[in-house]
């Protein structure tokens, strides 16, 4: 399944929610910048996977530039555009291959495990889309001009990336015009018609935005660094 696989990889923010003038994708996390990770991510998921990185023409220089700094998984870049649809259509383009399917994922969800990924990407092959999602544990009101009432969130869902699905109902998706309503890969799959199908997604699977979200992640990514480390340690004892 890896190789039938196609990622892209949309890293288009300007970060002006973090503060500061570097981009988002490009901060550091455990020593490595975000946006490395999210694709280092993927290569160890998907061996073979084709992976397109989706950035602003202003940024693709940089990118590459600091990019050659690191231990990152060979990928390509594409130009995005003015929102994120066009930017999804450019990193569709630029796909060299014609994989069975295309996975879509934020620049900025870097802690995404092999197990989500691949989770997401069976469960495409079997249902045609596959969006993960997670719980919400937060209580949740709606507001209009009445006031305000409260929201089941039993009947809510957290929508996470990546997004999956198979290559030619995400190509007929995005043969759409652009609509402002259209946030994120799997609303414009369902505008086209096709159901779209929920897996479970992970809590840990963080979109950095705000510079607390950065000390979250440091904290996430420290603690799976150390039972990875100690799950290596085991086994190497056992075998001795």
């Amino acid at each position: 399944m890896e190789r039938q696989t196609g990622v892209i990889i949309v890293a288009g923010g300007g970060g002006s929610r973090m503060g500061g003038s570097l981009p988002k994708q490009f901060m550091l996390l455990g020593g490595m910048p975000v946006l490395a990770h999210t694709i280092n991510n993927f290569a160890g998921a998907l061996p073979g996977a084709e992976i397109v990185v989706v950035l602003p023409a202003a940024h693709i220089d940089f990118w590459q530039n600091f990019a050659a700094r690191f231990e990152v998984a060979p990928h390509t870049v594409a130009t995005g555009g003015g929102e994120r649809f066009h930017s999804v259509k450019n990193g569709l383009a630029a796909l060299r291959r014609e994989p069975e399917l295309i996975a879509v994922q934020d620049g900025v969800r870097p802690l995404a495990t092999h197990e989500l990924i691949r989770r997401t990407v069976a469960a495409a092959a079997e249902h045609g889309t596959a969006v993960p999602v997670i719980e919400p544990v937060d209580s949740f009101r709606q507001t209009d001009d009445a006031g305000s009432h409260i929201v089941d969130r039993r009947r809510l869902r957290i929508v996470q990336t990546p997004q999956v699905f198979r290559t030619d109902l995400l190509r007929r998706a995005y043969e759409a015009e652009y609509r402002p309503e259209f946030t994120d890969d799997a609303s414009l799959v369902e505008q086209a018609g096709q159901e779209v199908f929920l897996c479970q997604g992970e809590r840990a699977n963080l979109k950095i935005t705000t510079p607390e979200d950065l000390v979250f992640a440091e904290a996430l990514l420290a603690d799976r660094e150390e039972k990875e480390r100690q799950a290596t340690e085991t086994t190497h004892g056992e075998h001795l």
